[in-house]
């Protein structure tokens, strides 16, 4: 039998409202629809996050990366306590621009990383829409995509593992200068504009936290 307070952690319901971090020309929102479209240009590219930040739970989006060639971009959807934040904790899915047929997960706790893994998607994410879902609980993250778990991370005693509340994120930006290029390729922009799709985005219904810096 299920356990009821399992359950209630995971229910989610459709995000009704973002805050755009930067470059808000770069960025549109239908709520109803349900649809979040970045635009990375020669304006530089944009980030949209929930105005809330949520303790655990379940949160998803239907994704089409951008078209062409990509190279030096990352665009991605993550949870973190606070971006830009040296002690932040992060769980992530990142498309790295050079190569469209991989994504990396990986996560942090009070800033620290270093947990990264790469998986083979086996299709283009930029050819279709695919769903790409976050599971967290205080012992257990799940990544799935396309209702396939792909990865997961337990509680170790004794180790780090995210527990402060976390804002739902996603952005396109210019990644080139990381590793000299390694980890994103350099960036070419023959293709610009580049344009990445967010649809059914969901956020958990019950984990809201409501704190001081939320705007």
């Amino acid at each position: 039998m299920a356990d009821p307070v399992v359950q209630s952690l995971h229910q989610t319901e459709p995000i009704k409202e973002i805050a755009i971090d930067y470059t808000p020309e770069a960025c549109t929102h239908c709520a109803d629809s349900n649809s979040i479209t970045l635009t990375f240009d020669h304006r530089g590219g944009a980030r949209w996050r929930s105005t809330t930040r949520f303790l655990y739970g379940t949160f998803s989006s239907l994704i089409q990366c951008p078209k062409g060639n990509t190279s030096g971009l990352n665009f991605n959807i993550y949870l973190s306590s606070l971006e830009g934040d040296k002690s932040q904790d992060e769980i992530d899915f990142e498309f790295l621009g050079k190569d469209k047929t991989i994504v990396q997960t990986n996560y942090y706790t009070t800033g620290t990383g270093n947990r990264e893994e790469i998986h083979d998607l086996g299709f283009d994410c930029s050819e279709g829409f695919h769903e790409y879902v976050i599971k967290w609980g205080p012992d257990l993250i799940q990544w799935l995509i396309d209702g396939k778990v792909v990865r997961r991370a337990e509680r170790n005693e004794g180790e780090g593992f995210p527990n402060k509340p976390m804002f739902l994120y996603a952005s396109v930006w210019d990644a080139s200068h990381i590793d000299k290029a390694r980890w994103c390729g350099p960036y070419v922009g023959c293709d610009a504009p580049y344009v990445c799709l967010y649809k059914d985005i969901h956020v958990p219904v019950a984990t809201a936290v409501e704190c001081p810096c939320d705007s």
